[in-house]
């Protein structure tokens, strides 16, 4: 009997548990149709609002600024030549790089002894020149008077031919006499053409003398002009640059010694493309346009102004643009050669903003925030790239805000949040300020005073309450945590 009531107490429980299992698996069946088929919930969508910083689009008459890179020249260079050849003998101490010397100054010199020689020789030969000359003066004066002497005895016998004629005429005389005279005439006309042959040959003697004596003062002036050529001296004030040379060497004749600047006569020499030499034309010309030429040398700035002067007269092989010209004004610190940034202003343009490069698209729209705080894609001009900046025209715009840093997230028909940087940095209004009777003054202080304030915040805000006047936010901070 014990056995059948354990054996039927047992397929009880066995029973129970089979139907409870069953009932579970239903109902985790019958929550699991009801999930699937339930309709799924849909939450409301929020827009999403973009917080955004704009600039207001204001017209106004700027300057736009071409900045390009240029070299320094010095207007007046010259190279300094050995006109005659040979050994310095003497330089001046300023014959370095980097020398400076003053206008008249010795520079060097070259042994003149070969040139001095060739002076003396010259000086020579003028001498006897000028003796050659007077002993042609003479014999031109002797010439000269043989002929008179010769004419006046060709006359006597004219006459003692005339008289032996007159005689045979009237029987006197006899032909002999006459055959004679004639001959004697005719060797007196034939001294007086010697003569007049010995006077053209004084003469010429004389030319020869005058021309040798030409030649030989032109000999002699070449001859001073080597042996200045052996001393250099400095034709203005300057500093030496590429000197080669110094006391003891030898130079060839035309050889460069050293380049003599002037570093006070500085220009600055810089090209441009031929879009922005256009932009700096007037009808047609290139005006004097102000630049200014910066030189950043280890976080010092140099800087100096100058005007354009003039424009290249062609283009390069191989280059573009126009090479322009500015001479500058004082510039300290400057050398020739230095590379430098050089800044033009350009001609004003009018109606135009200066905003950040990252508010205009790469196709020159912009988004401008509408009065709903939406955003409105509009077309503008880009006129010039100012660094970070650029120039645009603003038309239509004028008093728009417009976004000042576009991202991909922002397009037209998106709400923003505006913000202003401008009105953000303004300065915080001053704090209101009241005046203390004696009374309430002290009470306060003791009220610090006796605080577990630390006891550099106790100075500071006794000080305050010493005070004249003391801010009202922090009298009324103490006030409340008195109690009162």
């Amino acid at each position: 009997m014990r056995f059948l009531r354990r054996s039927l107490v047992g397929i009880f429980l066995l029973s129970v548990t089979f139907a409870l299992l069953a009932y579970a698996a239903n109902t985790v069946r019958g929550a699991v149709e009801t999930r699937l088929n339930a309709e799924p919930r849909s939450f409301p969508q929020r827009e999403r609002v973009f917080a955004v910083n704009v600039v207001t689009l204001t017209p106004e008459t700027l300057n736009p600024v071409l900045n390009v890179f240029g070299e320094l020249r010095s207007t007046r260079t010259l190279d300094l030549r050995s006109a005659s050849g040979g050994t310095i003998i003497q330089a001046s101490p300023a014959l370095t790089e980097g020398g400076t010397v003053e206008q008249g100054d010795l520079l060097f010199e070259v042994d003149p002894t070969a040139a001095q020689a060739a002076l003396d020789r010259s000086g020579a030969d003028l001498q006897d020149a000028e003796a050659e000359l007077r002993d042609a003066e003479r014999g031109l004066a002797l010439a000269q008077d043989e002929l008179l002497a010769a004419e006046a005895q060709a006359d006597l016998r004219r006459q003692a031919l005339t008289r032996a004629e007159d005689l045979q005429g009237r029987g006197v005389g006899t032909a002999a006499a006459v055959e004679t005279a004639e001959l004697a005439a005719s060797a007196a006309d034939a001294a007086v053409l010697s003569r007049r042959q010995s006077l053209a040959q004084a003469e010429a003697r004389i030319d020869q003398s005058t021309t040798r004596l030409a030649r030989t003062r032109i000999d002699l002036a070449e001859a001073e002009r080597a042996v200045a050529d052996t001393t250099v001296m400095a034709p203005f004030d300057g500093t030496l640059a590429d000197v080669v040379v110094s006391p003891g060497g030898r130079v060839a004749p035309n050889e460069r010694i050293a380049t003599l600047m002037d570093p006070d006569r500085l220009e600055v020499a810089f090209r441009v493309s031929t879009s922005q030499y256009a932009r700096l034309l007037e009808d047609g010309v290139l005006p004097n346009l102000p630049v200014k030429v910066s030189l950043d040398v280890s976080g010092v700035d140099l800087s100096a102004t100058g005007r354009i002067t003039r424009e290249g007269g062609a283009v390069a092989e191989g280059q573009t643009g126009r090479l322009l010209f500015a001479a500058l004004d004082a510039a300290p610190g400057f050398r020739p050669g230095d590379f430098v940034t050089v800044s033009v202003d350009e001609p004003a343009l009018a109606g135009v903003a200066l905003v950040p490069a990252t508010a205009v698209a790469a196709d020159q729209t912009v988004l401008v925030v509408d009065e709903g705080d939406r955003l409105q894609s509009h077309e503008v001009r880009l006129l010039r790239r100012q660094g970070n900046d650029v120039i645009i025209t603003v038309g239509d715009l004028a008093g728009q805000r417009i976004v000042a840093e576009r991202s991909p997230l922002l397009g037209a028909g998106i709400g923003v949040r505006p913000i202003d940087p401008s009105a953000a940095t303004a300065e915080p209004a001053a704090p209101e300020m009241v005046t203390l009777d004696d009374e309430r003054r002290a009470k306060l202080v003791e009220f610090v005073t006796a605080s577990r304030m630390p006891d550099e915040a106790k100075q500071r805000v006794i000080s305050q309450l010493e005070q004249p006047e003391v801010p009202a936010e922090t009298v009324s901070r103490i006030e409340s945590r008195m109690g009162s």
